[in-house]
């Protein structure tokens, strides 16, 4: 069985292959909708679309095991690159496109380490770019 790393939680869980990052989290009590920087993580855990890749607030960054993560489907994608009617979501992806995944729509094929609520590098490198 899959084995998942919360890397600021110090948490490790282990998973049924094929199970999904999102739904695994909250039953390890792992909040995944950190919200902006960490402010509003309490209110979108409780104010979040329930997993349809909607709201974006699950946001995470896999910092091993990216291997192990299902490919990016059409919704994600659409979360990620349309900057209208929610930005957050889309700054938190610039620079880190190749490690940012929304936890709802992650099916864990193996081990991996997971950064939850990403934080926005509005200085970054990348963003102006």
């Amino acid at each position: 069985m899959p084995v998942i790393k919360f890397v600021k939680e110090k948490k490790e869980i282990e998973v049924p292959l094929g199970s999904n990052l999102r739904k695994e989290a909250m039953k390890a009590d792992v909040n995944v909708h950190q919200g902006v920087n960490g402010f509003g993580a309490s209110l979108n855990k409780i104010m979040n679309c329930h997993g349809i890749a909607q709201c974006g607030t699950c946001r995470v960054r896999i910092t091993k095991g990216m291997e192990n993560a299902s490919s990016m489907g059409v919704l994600e994608k659409i979360r990620f690159y349309n900057p209208i009617p929610d930005p957050i979501p889309c700054m938190a992806y610039i620079g880190q496109e190749t490690t940012m995944r929304l936890a709802c729509q992650v099916t864990v094929q193996g081990d991996m380490e997971v950064e939850t609520g990403p934080e926005l590098d509005l200085f970054g490198e990348n963003f102006f770019s």
